[in-house]
């Protein structure tokens, strides 16, 4: 029964959410363009469960590139409607399209001057017909076994701000770097604005030795600077290879004596690598890809200059 129930909750709402594609109309591209002209902010209100999806309708707009903040309706009739100025665009969420605090709001809204864009799911209520666009979100039925819990209802809002947030996304040119100037914070943040540079092992903690030098000086440089490997140049500076523990293991158990070998017998050719300026999120895809711990940094002319360690990547909080 328990099964039944939750399974029959996810066939309602999902199938809420597939009607809504006949809804992307004119009303959509008149919602879409009247928040893309705005020269203010797009202040989201409502009440109760419905107040609640328009909250976050409002914080992904304003992660999304449009300025954006939440107005509790209750708050808005008693002074913080002074909060709303003529160049706004005021979103309203109503299921009933008749929530008594919103419906106080809208003569106040019509004198301020600012557009009203109505998310309801009641095309006839008086809120619709009050707006300058409709978003209809009716729903057949709800989720709730007793009919009477928004459920389908605020699960289909929550689409449709999803979808109108989606497409204010293409209709700026929204980039990832747009993004990240909005999240600095956090792994997002680190993802998308942390450059290998800002990371890599350079001077003293990164041994970099010339093709030439014998195996046992360059083990000699990498314990000295407490690495794991050396990255190995010509005498250009441009990089030839790298050589780490691994490649050391590899001669050892092959019964051959590496250390008066030159390193570049035993080193790895032509290893993976990424120029200077890339993201360390890119650093993190080739370890992971080619099942690797190092890779060297270059400039624009090919010469090393350092090198990201998976350890690097696990302080920065990438991993």
């Amino acid at each position: 029964m328990l099964k039944k129930r939750a399974k029959l909750v996810l066939k309602i709402e999902s199938e809420s959410i597939r009607r809504l594609s006949s809804r992307i109309n004119k009303d959509f591209e008149r919602a879409v363009n009247l928040i893309y002209a705005c020269k203010g902010r797009v202040v989201v209100t409502g009440m109760g469960k419905a107040g609640i999806i328009g909250n976050k309708i409002s914080a992904t707009l304003a992660s999304t590139g449009t300025p954006s903040l939440w107005l509790h309706s209750a708050e808005a009739i008693h002074g913080d409607l002074g909060r709303v100025k003529k160049q706004d665009v005021i979103i309203a969420t109503s299921n009933s399209g008749e929530t008594e605090e919103i419906i106080k709001l809208i003569p106040n809204i019509k004198k301020i001057g600012a557009k009203l864009i109505a998310i309801s799911g009641n095309p006839r209520s008086t809120l619709a017909k009050n707006s300058d666009a409709l978003l209809d979100v009716s729903i057949k039925k709800e989720a709730c076994p007793l009919g009477l819990a928004p459920m389908a209802s605020t699960t289909a809002m929550l689409a449709m701000g999803d979808a109108l947030c989606a497409a204010l996304i293409d209709k700026r040119g929204f980039k990832k770097i747009d993004f990240a100037f909005l999240h600095p914070g956090g792994s997002l943040g680190k993802q998308l604005l942390l450059k290998v540079e800002d990371i890599m092992r350079k001077g003293a903690q990164n041994p970099i030795v010339k093709e030439n030098a014998k195996v046992k000086s360059v083990l000699l440089k990498i314990t000295q600077a407490r690495a794991g490997s050396a990255t190995i140049v010509d005498k250009n500076g441009k990089l030839k290879g790298i050589f780490t523990d691994g490649d050391l293991r590899r001669h050892l158990e092959e019964g051959h004596d590496p250390s008066k070998k030159k390193v570049k017998d035993i080193m790895t050719k032509n290893p993976k690598a990424l120029k200077k300026g890339r993201l360390a999120v890119e650093a993190l895809r080739i370890l992971r890809e080619h099942k690797i711990d190092e890779v060297p940094i270059v400039d624009e002319k090919g010469r090393a200059v350092g090198l990201v360690d998976v350890q690097d990547l696990l302080k920065a909080g990438l991993v």
